[in-house]
């Protein structure tokens, strides 16, 4: 795994958060000189420029809105004041926070989206297991992505890990990354992150549910940082699925099951792939 994509990776779930360049390089594994020479490099943007868009671009949906002052959404951006604010945000993008809000659209910005992270090779998949679950009930936020756009799904994990410990009706310390399918759509997906629950009541007003039928999976080991995931899942479909004989199940399309041998700060750990089989 490149020390650039774990460093891309890392600030993708920590930007709403203060973060140090000590904090980044720790989780990159490179000293702080190195890692600030090569990610300009390699991506065209400073470390600190690269957080300041992703944070402003962040607040322009809120700005477009209008829902929340524009001292409110200098503050969730991590700006201390109003005029702070403006002076980023008209650096970014040439114009201030109340022209936008005026003119009701942000299609003349240009928007700092999630650098994409490319992942190193990766080691020859470990033989799966099998396993048989029963119906299962998950709760958690659920956020619709073009495929190949995985890139902003940290960013969502950011957001579930506020609640995670204490959703109502939780079981276990167990998270779930859910990808289904939308009927009639073929370039988007829904990504879920997710705890599984007893029931659906009293749940924090922006969770969904969903409920999993029953069914036979096979499962998968991935092994080191999560955003090598992507390349984990080609390897099972290009190499692994063709000569299995297994024909895929209909829901999910897949989930990530991150367990106590996941860290969900650095990134690091084992991940495991389940996928839903007919039998």
């Amino acid at each position: 795994m490149s020390a650039v994509a774990r460093a891309i990776w890392f600030i993708e779930s920590h930007f709403e958060h203060d973060l140090s360049l000590e904090e980044i390089s720790d989780a990159a594994g490179l000293s702080r000189y190195h890692l600030s020479r090569v990610f300009g490099l390699v991506n065209g943007h400073s470390i600190s420029g690269y957080i300041r868009g992703r944070r402003l671009s962040r607040a322009v949906p809120a700005l477009v809105v209008g829902s929340s002052t524009i001292l409110e959404v200098a503050l969730a951006a991590g700006y201390g004041s109003h005029e702070a604010f403006t002076r980023a945000f008209r650096d970014q993008f040439g114009m201030t926070p109340d022209a936008v809000r005026r003119q009701g659209h942000a299609r003349n910005l240009v928007l700092l989206e999630p650098i994409r992270m490319d992942p190193a090779r990766l080691n020859d998949l470990e033989p799966p297991r099998f396993e048989t679950l029963q119906p299962m009930l998950f709760a958690g936020l659920q956020e619709i992505y073009p495929y190949g756009g995985n890139a902003a799904i940290p960013s969502l994990w950011q957001k579930f890990n506020a609640h995670f410990g204490h959703i109502p009706g939780q079981k276990g310390n167990v998270a779930y990354g859910i990808c289904t399918h939308i009927d009639g759509e073929a370039e988007k997906f829904r990504y879920m992150a997710a705890v599984e629950i007893s029931d659906a009541g009293d749940l924090p007003p922006d969770f969904t549910t969903l409920k999993l039928p029953g069914q036979r999976y096979v499962v998968f080991s991935h092994r080191g940082h999560v955003s090598g995931i992507p390349l984990t899942m080609h390897r099972i479909f290009d190499t692994w699925w063709p000569t299995s004989g297994l024909e895929h199940g209909d829901t999910p399309d897949m989930f990530e099951r991150y367990d106590e041998r996941f860290d969900p700060y650095t990134g690091m750990g084992v991940t495991e792939i389940w996928l839903p089989i007919k039998e």
